[in-house]
Protein backbone atom coordinates (compact mmCIF):
# COMPACT_ATOMS: atom_id res chain seq x y z
CA UNK A 1 0.00 0.00 0.00
CA UNK A 2 1.38 3.57 -0.91
CA UNK A 3 2.16 5.39 1.89
CA UNK A 4 2.60 9.34 2.77
CA UNK A 5 4.25 10.08 -1.04
CA UNK A 6 0.91 9.10 -2.61
CA UNK A 7 0.20 10.25 -5.45
CA UNK A 8 -3.45 10.20 -5.14
CA UNK A 9 -4.97 10.30 -1.55
CA UNK A 10 -8.51 9.96 -0.92
CA UNK A 11 -10.12 9.87 2.55
CA UNK A 12 -13.78 9.51 3.50
CA UNK A 13 -14.58 11.08 0.08
CA UNK A 14 -18.47 11.15 -0.80
CA UNK A 15 -20.59 12.87 -3.47
CA UNK A 16 -24.61 13.24 -3.06
CA UNK A 17 -26.07 14.84 -6.39
CA UNK A 18 -29.28 17.22 -5.69
CA UNK A 19 -31.55 16.44 -8.59
CA UNK A 20 -35.45 17.57 -8.65
CA UNK A 21 -37.24 15.01 -6.82
CA UNK A 22 -34.44 13.49 -3.94
CA UNK A 23 -30.69 13.78 -3.34
CA UNK A 24 -28.73 10.58 -5.36
CA UNK A 25 -25.71 9.06 -3.16
CA UNK A 26 -23.27 8.30 -6.04
CA UNK A 27 -20.14 7.68 -3.55
CA UNK A 28 -19.85 7.01 -0.53
CA UNK A 29 -16.54 6.73 2.07
CA UNK A 30 -14.60 6.46 -0.87
CA UNK A 31 -10.62 5.66 0.82
CA UNK A 32 -8.01 4.97 -1.43
CA UNK A 33 -3.54 5.63 -1.89
CA UNK A 34 -2.14 5.51 -5.32
CA UNK A 35 1.55 5.78 -5.20
CA UNK A 36 3.73 6.79 -7.71
CA UNK A 37 3.83 4.63 -11.19
CA UNK A 38 0.92 2.07 -10.12
CA UNK A 39 -1.51 1.27 -12.85
CA UNK A 40 -5.01 1.37 -11.34
CA UNK A 41 -7.68 -0.09 -12.45
CA UNK A 42 -11.30 0.77 -11.11
CA UNK A 43 -13.99 -1.81 -11.90
CA UNK A 44 -17.83 -2.04 -11.43
CA UNK A 45 -21.27 -2.14 -12.20
CA UNK A 46 -22.66 0.37 -14.52
CA UNK A 47 -23.46 3.57 -12.56
CA UNK A 48 -21.44 2.56 -9.34
CA UNK A 49 -19.31 5.73 -9.79
CA UNK A 50 -16.17 4.61 -11.24
CA UNK A 51 -16.14 7.46 -14.12
CA UNK A 52 -17.41 9.89 -10.92
CA UNK A 53 -14.75 9.25 -8.94
CA UNK A 54 -12.37 9.83 -11.64
CA UNK A 55 -13.66 13.05 -12.75
CA UNK A 56 -13.21 14.00 -9.03
CA UNK A 57 -9.53 13.39 -9.14
CA UNK A 58 -9.98 15.68 -12.94
CA UNK A 59 -11.77 18.12 -10.80
CA UNK A 60 -14.77 17.93 -13.58
CA UNK A 61 -16.68 16.81 -10.49
CA UNK A 62 -16.58 18.12 -6.61
CA UNK A 63 -17.15 16.08 -3.74
CA UNK A 64 -19.62 16.95 -1.18
CA UNK A 65 -17.90 14.81 1.71
CA UNK A 66 -14.52 14.14 2.47
CA UNK A 67 -10.99 15.01 0.61
CA UNK A 68 -9.02 14.11 -1.82
CA UNK A 69 -5.38 15.19 -2.77
CA UNK A 70 -3.45 14.77 -6.18
CA UNK A 71 0.71 15.49 -6.01
CA UNK A 72 -0.68 16.65 -2.47
CA UNK A 73 -2.33 19.17 -4.07
CA UNK A 74 -6.14 20.09 -5.03
CA UNK A 75 -7.34 18.63 -7.53
CA UNK A 76 -7.85 22.09 -8.99
CA UNK A 77 -4.15 23.29 -8.19
CA UNK A 78 -3.10 19.35 -9.80
CA UNK A 79 -5.57 20.31 -12.94
CA UNK A 80 -3.69 23.97 -13.19
CA UNK A 81 -0.81 22.57 -12.80
CA UNK A 82 -1.28 20.34 -15.68
CA UNK A 83 -0.62 16.65 -13.86
CA UNK A 84 -2.69 14.31 -15.02
CA UNK A 85 -3.81 13.51 -18.77
CA UNK A 86 -7.50 12.33 -19.62
CA UNK A 87 -8.07 10.48 -21.70
CA UNK A 88 -12.01 9.85 -22.95
CA UNK A 89 -13.98 7.35 -24.05
CA UNK A 90 -14.62 8.42 -27.55
CA UNK A 91 -11.08 9.86 -28.94
CA UNK A 92 -12.14 13.21 -29.00
CA UNK A 93 -10.60 14.45 -31.59
CA UNK A 94 -10.97 17.83 -34.59
CA UNK A 95 -12.25 16.65 -37.65
CA UNK A 96 -10.72 19.54 -39.07
CA UNK A 97 -7.39 19.63 -37.83
CA UNK A 98 -4.51 17.23 -38.80
CA UNK A 99 -3.18 14.42 -36.22
CA UNK A 100 -0.27 16.47 -36.02
CA UNK A 101 -2.33 19.52 -34.62
CA UNK A 102 -4.53 17.70 -32.44
CA UNK A 103 -2.20 16.87 -30.52
CA UNK A 104 -0.32 19.97 -30.46
CA UNK A 105 -3.51 21.85 -29.53
CA UNK A 106 -2.70 21.68 -25.44
CA UNK A 107 0.64 22.89 -26.16
CA UNK A 108 -0.92 25.86 -28.43
CA UNK A 109 -3.54 26.79 -25.30
CA UNK A 110 -0.88 26.61 -22.99
CA UNK A 111 1.25 29.02 -25.25
CA UNK A 112 4.49 26.30 -26.24
CA UNK A 113 6.11 27.75 -29.42
CA UNK A 114 5.40 26.00 -32.20
CA UNK A 115 8.62 24.34 -32.72
CA UNK A 116 8.50 22.80 -29.00
CA UNK A 117 5.22 21.62 -29.68
CA UNK A 118 5.65 19.76 -32.66
CA UNK A 119 8.68 18.28 -31.07
CA UNK A 120 6.39 16.92 -28.49
CA UNK A 121 4.05 15.64 -30.42
CA UNK A 122 6.47 13.72 -32.94
CA UNK A 123 8.15 12.48 -29.68
CA UNK A 124 4.38 11.08 -28.44
CA UNK A 125 2.88 9.86 -31.96
CA UNK A 126 6.57 7.78 -32.28
CA UNK A 127 5.04 6.63 -28.81
CA UNK A 128 2.36 5.21 -30.25
CA UNK A 129 3.42 3.94 -33.21
CA UNK A 130 1.77 6.86 -35.51
CA UNK A 131 4.84 8.25 -36.86
CA UNK A 132 4.11 8.69 -40.80
CA UNK A 133 0.33 9.44 -39.47
CA UNK A 134 0.89 13.20 -39.20
CA UNK A 135 -0.92 15.00 -42.14
CA UNK A 136 -3.84 12.32 -41.63
CA UNK A 137 -7.17 13.29 -40.34
CA UNK A 138 -8.95 11.20 -38.01
CA UNK A 139 -11.66 10.09 -40.35
CA UNK A 140 -8.57 8.34 -41.75
CA UNK A 141 -7.69 6.72 -39.19
CA UNK A 142 -9.63 3.32 -37.90
CA UNK A 143 -11.24 4.01 -33.97
CA UNK A 144 -7.83 2.12 -32.06
CA UNK A 145 -5.43 4.28 -34.45
CA UNK A 146 -7.87 7.47 -33.06
CA UNK A 147 -7.66 5.88 -29.25
CA UNK A 148 -3.56 5.94 -29.99
CA UNK A 149 -3.86 10.02 -30.97
CA UNK A 150 -5.57 10.68 -27.80
CA UNK A 151 -3.09 8.55 -26.06
CA UNK A 152 -0.38 10.60 -27.30
CA UNK A 153 -2.08 13.70 -27.16
CA UNK A 154 -2.47 13.24 -22.79
CA UNK A 155 1.13 12.44 -23.04
CA UNK A 156 2.49 15.04 -24.66
CA UNK A 157 3.14 17.88 -21.88
CA UNK A 158 4.71 15.20 -20.16
CA UNK A 159 1.85 14.42 -16.76
CA UNK A 160 2.95 12.21 -13.85
CA UNK A 161 -0.52 10.93 -14.20
CA UNK A 162 -3.20 9.43 -16.80
CA UNK A 163 -6.45 8.92 -16.44
CA UNK A 164 -8.24 6.84 -18.91
CA UNK A 165 -11.72 6.61 -19.02
CA UNK A 166 -12.90 3.25 -20.65
CA UNK A 167 -10.66 4.51 -23.56
CA UNK A 168 -11.24 0.85 -25.87
CA UNK A 169 -14.53 0.31 -24.49
CA UNK A 170 -16.23 1.22 -27.98
CA UNK A 171 -13.48 -0.85 -29.93
CA UNK A 172 -13.77 -4.33 -31.13
CA UNK A 173 -12.35 -7.47 -29.17
CA UNK A 174 -9.16 -7.91 -31.52
CA UNK A 175 -8.91 -4.02 -31.48
CA UNK A 176 -9.10 -3.99 -28.01
CA UNK A 177 -6.56 -6.63 -27.08
CA UNK A 178 -3.75 -5.03 -29.39
CA UNK A 179 -4.91 -1.70 -27.83
CA UNK A 180 -3.78 -3.59 -24.44
CA UNK A 181 -0.84 -4.57 -25.16
CA UNK A 182 0.57 -1.47 -26.76
CA UNK A 183 -1.08 0.15 -23.09
CA UNK A 184 1.39 -2.05 -21.58
CA UNK A 185 4.46 -1.06 -23.97
CA UNK A 186 3.95 2.39 -23.07
CA UNK A 187 3.01 1.99 -19.52
CA UNK A 188 6.26 0.51 -19.55
CA UNK A 189 8.02 2.83 -21.54
CA UNK A 190 6.83 5.44 -19.37
CA UNK A 191 6.35 4.34 -15.80
CA UNK A 192 3.61 7.20 -15.47
CA UNK A 193 1.21 6.66 -12.88
CA UNK A 194 -1.88 5.42 -14.73
CA UNK A 195 -5.33 5.11 -13.20
CA UNK A 196 -7.87 2.89 -15.68
CA UNK A 197 -11.86 2.87 -15.74
CA UNK A 198 -13.15 -0.18 -17.40
CA UNK A 199 -16.28 -2.98 -17.35
CA UNK A 200 -13.82 -5.80 -18.65
CA UNK A 201 -12.05 -8.18 -16.14
CA UNK A 202 -10.07 -9.26 -18.81
CA UNK A 203 -8.55 -5.47 -19.14
CA UNK A 204 -8.38 -4.86 -15.51
CA UNK A 205 -6.36 -8.16 -14.91
CA UNK A 206 -4.15 -8.02 -17.95
CA UNK A 207 -3.23 -4.29 -17.04
CA UNK A 208 -3.46 -3.51 -13.49
CA UNK A 209 -0.95 -3.44 -10.33
CA UNK A 210 -4.25 -3.36 -8.45
CA UNK A 211 -7.58 -3.76 -8.90
CA UNK A 212 -10.62 -1.32 -7.19
CA UNK A 213 -13.90 -3.26 -7.27
CA UNK A 214 -16.60 -0.98 -6.65
CA UNK A 215 -20.29 -1.60 -5.59
CA UNK A 216 -23.48 -0.74 -7.38
CA UNK A 217 -24.68 2.84 -6.09
CA UNK A 218 -24.30 4.48 -3.87
CA UNK A 219 -20.40 3.38 -5.19
CA UNK A 220 -18.17 1.85 -2.08
CA UNK A 221 -15.05 0.16 -2.13
CA UNK A 222 -15.63 -3.24 -1.97
CA UNK A 223 -12.36 -5.18 -2.42
CA UNK A 224 -8.49 -3.70 -3.36
CA UNK A 225 -6.50 -6.44 -5.12
CA UNK A 226 -2.74 -6.56 -5.39
CA UNK A 227 -1.54 -7.81 -8.89
CA UNK A 228 0.71 -11.39 -7.84
CA UNK A 229 1.30 -11.11 -12.36
CA UNK A 230 4.54 -10.27 -13.17
CA UNK A 231 5.44 -6.70 -14.70
CA UNK A 232 6.47 -8.05 -18.12
CA UNK A 233 2.97 -9.19 -19.37
CA UNK A 234 1.34 -10.18 -22.65
CA UNK A 235 -1.87 -11.30 -23.59
CA UNK A 236 -0.91 -15.23 -22.60
CA UNK A 237 -0.71 -14.03 -19.01
CA UNK A 238 -4.20 -14.06 -19.00
CA UNK A 239 -4.20 -17.71 -19.46
CA UNK A 240 -2.32 -18.44 -16.46
CA UNK A 241 -3.41 -19.73 -13.09
CA UNK A 242 -2.45 -16.59 -11.18
CA UNK A 243 -4.77 -14.43 -13.89
CA UNK A 244 -7.59 -16.74 -13.58
CA UNK A 245 -7.58 -16.62 -10.04
CA UNK A 246 -7.08 -12.69 -10.08
CA UNK A 247 -10.16 -12.67 -11.88
CA UNK A 248 -11.97 -14.60 -9.97
CA UNK A 249 -11.15 -12.46 -6.68
CA UNK A 250 -12.81 -9.90 -9.22
CA UNK A 251 -15.70 -11.53 -10.16
CA UNK A 252 -16.72 -12.21 -6.19
CA UNK A 253 -16.04 -8.72 -5.27
CA UNK A 254 -18.91 -8.12 -8.23
CA UNK A 255 -21.57 -10.10 -6.72
CA UNK A 256 -21.21 -8.74 -3.47
CA UNK A 257 -20.92 -5.52 -5.18
CA UNK A 258 -24.42 -6.15 -6.71
CA UNK A 259 -25.53 -7.37 -3.29
CA UNK A 260 -24.43 -4.47 -1.00
CA UNK A 261 -26.99 -2.92 1.03
CA UNK A 262 -25.30 -0.80 2.94
CA UNK A 263 -25.54 -2.58 6.23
Amino acid sequence: MPGDDSIIDIRNLGLTFQTADAPVCALSDINLQIGAGEFVSFIGPSGCGKTTLMRIIADLEQPTAGSIKVNGLSPREARLQRSYGYVFQAPALYAWRNILRNVTLPHEIMGTGRSEAERKARKYLDLVGLTGFEKKYPWQLSGGMQQRVSIARALSFDPQLLLMDEPFGALDEITRDRMNEELLRIWAQTRKTVIFVTHSIDEAVLLSTRIVVMSARPGRIIDVIDSPLPADRSLDTRETAAAHELAHRVRQGLRAGHSYDGH
